[in-house]
């Protein structure tokens, strides 16, 4: 069965700061979004699977994002905890059209 997705606005380009994350609620979920260095636009759940650090909180370096409590290093691109920590953490699709930054949320 083909899971449904629900895009979502989330918010304008010119609204996200270079390098440094904010938290987005959509979907009836806490997102994490950040735009990089390179102009990408990513988006990760908000928790560390650690101990729940807030990761929009986190240093970004490339394409990944530190999180502030243990300074766990997790790719924002698919989701992995980098060596030698292990884990994951869902990483969601997302578009721009016209400046408008659109994230696709499964539907419940």
């Amino acid at each position: 069965m083909e899971q449904v997705l629900n895009k979502v606005f989330v918010a304008k380009v010119n609204e996200l700061p270079d390098q440094l994350g904010r938290t987005i609620e959509a979907g009836g979920l806490e997102l994490a979004i950040f735009k990089l260095a390179s102009g990408d636009i990513r988006v990760i759940e908000n928790r560390c699977p650690h101990k729940g650090g807030v990761l929009a909180e986190g240093i970004v370096s490339g394409e990944h994002v530190f999180c502030p409590m243990h300074d766990w290093k997790i790719s924002v691109v698919d989701g992995n905890v980098q060596d030698p920590d292990t884990g994951c953490v869902k990483t969601f699709d997302v578009k721009v059209e016209n400046e408008n930054v659109y994230v696709y949320i499964p539907e419940k």
